[in-house]
């Protein structure tokens, strides 16, 4: 089963939101659509920045508890890695309909 960590954002150098996931596009719609109560829903963090895949939910859950202890220059720094305009990623990974 293929399980994601991905980092959204509210803006670029804004809000950050650390999460884990077996659904992406799902997760992220949610998020999108205010149905994810927390952090996320009370800053208004819906922009998906940074992701990466693993086929081992287990890893996954493992490398977001690692990334959530990074200090905050560590985390824009991966996001800046692969995605230096902070884009919305969701655009590449939503299936239109």
């Amino acid at each position: 089963m293929q399980a994601y960590v991905y980092i959204l954002a509210s803006r670029k150098d804004g809000a950050l939101y650390i999460g884990v996931t077996s659904d992406l596009v799902k997760r992220v719609w949610e998020h999108k659509e205010g149905f994810v109560e927390g952090h996320s829903k009370k800053y208004n963090i819906k922009k998906l920045v940074y992701f990466e895949s693993t086929d081992d939910i287990s890893a996954a859950i493992l490398r977001e508890k690692q990334m959530k202890k990074w200090n905050r220059e560590w985390k824009i720094e991966l996001i800046e890695q692969t995605n230096p305009e902070w884009r919305d990623l969701y655009e590449d990974i939503a299936v239109p309909t």
